[in-house]
């Protein structure tokens, strides 16, 4: 029978029998498959974690005892087990199932966690929490190996294996593989684990072969079983765990059920912090996925359900596809230029340059405060870095942004993929924070290219520089047709009118640029006289823009990103300092975390568009009498 259509909460499949759950575990495959082919999304790792997900709901009783996933995309199998399957053709669409944990959706989800490396400091609050009340359910983190690249990870194993009462079981999903494969010490460590030559079939042996043997068998493989961890630290050392004091379980296979719940019970049982390292398959059950070398279909977009052939055809170049080449042509031309990625050298572009130039890329795995301290390092030592990762991922190393970059006065060129609105990932991942919060950093210099042109011209600038930072950022998607401009005033350029003072000066960054030059049209066309203006490189503010807000009554800035602490506070500040005299209209995103939907749904309910550009500038005028 169809079992998916009859779960609606863990305790539904806490009575399947083995055979029945194997059913199951295809059903949900079969399921994912089709419907994140039509919705989009992370495809890949859910396929990977479907047995282990079966197992974490039948020996642990969620939500009283707290599952937490680290980055959360690997939570779709959660969600299924959890009432939600109806929603997921609603998947990452606005309003409705997101493509992570939300506490709005469930009581099953505990945290709301989309970036790597966090879920342990969470599960050891949550763990201290229950204790000190005197609860003694357990708490499950799920982490990746990739996610244990992450300096706060270890932060959180080193004081969580100095707690020997917390109830604390930290499931390893290790798959070899974060967004790509997994690199550096650790993942060399779990490697050795993972494919030891001696090790498995040892165990194999035990499991098989002793089990098997009339009257002695049971308890003969009982007592080697017990002796797993010892045969581990001779033939595959497990020291980096268990000189951490912390009980280790495994490696053990994730897509054996039934091996996977008596391990989790143990550790259950353990009444104190263990890890259970898992090996799993990404994309498993997917032949497009498992082949797939890139990313085992890590995220999709819409596909073929069958072939895992992309279905969509937007017919423009992306950014990061600009951004790739020059990057690469860079590369060639100067040999001090060197590349840094937190685990996404492909995701971010950095992939032609890596084949080109191997030596001079260096992945951190996902640890962009090492990424950015390590590139001031190589800036010191008379270098270039090109630090290329998405926007939201720079937030969590602002403070090396501002004091090993910025203080040190060092060139090194932060790329930002993903900048403003991203889209269906949601709160977490749009990229809005970053003009905000790196404005602040002294001496340092961000663009936003409107077009490929502006882009590849602005990395030139950049890569130029070597007194103080410098960031280039741009949008998820294809890059719009170049837009050119029709002059050139202090560096700005100007995209429409210049030619005389103009009583209207709307100021564009990045691809709003090309909203300003609509909005232009429209008022001229009711008998208005306009400038537009892109400086590109949006800080600091262009003195230019000073000579051409003065003649105006009106001026506006358009930017996706937030308000508050933005690059239209910042334009309003120095053009009061300076004296002009127009009002200022700021467009710019809520200060808030902005719920998923498409870019072009949530600028336009955000107010971008050019009949509000329209509105705001015919009332600020008529204020003025």
């Amino acid at each position: 029978m169809p079992w998916l259509n009859e779960i609606e909460t863990p305790e539904d499949i806490r009575h399947l029998t083995p055979d029945e759950l194997k059913e199951l575990a295809q059903e949900i495959r079969d399921f994912l498959i089709e419907q994140v082919s039509a919705t989009g999304g992370h495809l890949g790792p859910n396929l990977g974690v479907v047995e282990l997900t079966l197992a974490l709901h039948r020996v642990f009783d969620s939500p009283a005892d707290p599952i937490v996933f680290d980055t959360g995309h690997q939570a779709y199998v959660h969600k299924l087990l959890t009432g939600r399957r109806a929603a997921f053709p609603t998947l990452r669409q606005a309003g409705g199932l997101s493509g992570y944990p939300s506490r709005s959706e469930s009581g099953h989800d505990w945290v709301e966690n989309s970036h790597a490396s966090a879920a342990l400091s969470w599960a050891a609050g949550l763990a201290e929490g229950l204790h000190l009340r005197g609860d003694d359910h357990t708490v499950v983190a799920v982490v990746g190996d990739g996610a244990l690249t992450g300096g706060m990870a270890w932060e959180a194993l080193n004081n969580i294996a100095v707690q020997e009462t917390l109830r604390l079981v930290i499931v390893v999903n290790d798959n070899g593989r974060s967004y790509a494969p997994t690199h550096g010490g650790l993942a060399a460590h779990l490697a050795g684990l993972r494919t030891d030559e001696r090790y498995e079939p040892m165990l194999d042996f035990i499991k098989h072969t002793v089990q098997a043997t009339p009257l002695v068998g049971r308890p003969a493989y009982d007592l080697l079983h017990g002796l797993k961890t010892g045969l581990k630290d001779i033939l595959a050392p497990q020291g980096l765990f268990s000189d951490l004091g912390i009980k280790y379980l495994g490696p053990i296979d994730g897509h054996d059920l039934a091996d996977l719940e008596r391990v989790l019970a143990a550790a259950k049982g353990f009444r104190g912090p263990v890890i259970v390292h898992a090996i799993t398959e990404k994309g498993r059950g997917f032949a497009a996925a498992e082949n797939h070398a890139a990313d085992h279909f890590h995220a999709v977009g819409h596909i073929d359900a069958t072939t895992g052939e992309p279905l969509d055809q937007d017919g423009g170049t992306p950014w990061t596809e600009v951004f790739a080449a020059e990057a690469e042509a860079i590369g060639r031309e100067f040999s001090d230029v060197v590349a840094l990625s937190a685990a996404m050298v492909e995701p971010v572009g950095l992939g032609p340059f890596a084949r080109a130039f191997p030596e001079r890329v260096f992945d951190v795995g996902i640890a962009e405060q090492h990424a950015v301290a390590s590139a001031a390092g190589l800036a010191s030592a008379g270098y270039h870095p090109i630090v290329a990762v998405y926007a939201t991922f720079l937030n969590r190393a602002f403070d090396q942004v501002l004091l090993d970059a910025g203080l040190h006065s060092l060139g090194v060129t932060f790329v930002l993929d993903r900048a403003g609105i991203t889209g269906p990932d949601g709160p977490s991942h749009h990229g809005i924070w970053d003009m905000a919060l790196f404005g602040l950093v002294p001496g340092l210099a961000l663009a936003a290219p409107r077009d490929a042109a502006t882009l590849r011209r602005a990395l030139r600038q950049a890569i130029a520089i070597d007194d103080h930072p410098t960031v280039v950022r741009y949008p998820k998607g294809a890059v719009p047709p170049d837009l050119p401009a029709v002059a050139a005033v202090g560096g700005v350029d100007l995209l429409a009118g210049g030619d005389a003072p103009a009583e209207v000066l709307l100021i564009g960054y990045g691809p709003l640029a090309r909203l300003a030059v609509e909005a232009a049209e429209a008022l001229t066309a009711v008998g208005r006289t306009v400038t537009v203006a892109d400086p590109v490189w949006a800080l600091p503010v262009n003195p230019a823009l000073i000579d051409l807000a003065r003649p105006a009554r009106v001026v506006v800035t358009l930017e996706d990103g937030v308000g508050h602490g933005g690059v239209g506070q910042q334009v309003a500040a120095t053009l009061e300092q300076a004296g002009v005299a127009a009002a200022i209209r700021p467009f710019a995103l809520p200060t808030d975390f902005i719920a998923q939907g498409t870019r072009g749904e949530i600028l336009r309910d955000a107010g971008f568009t050019v009949d509000r550009i329209v509105a705001v500038v015919t009332a600020a005028l008529a204020d003025q009498g």
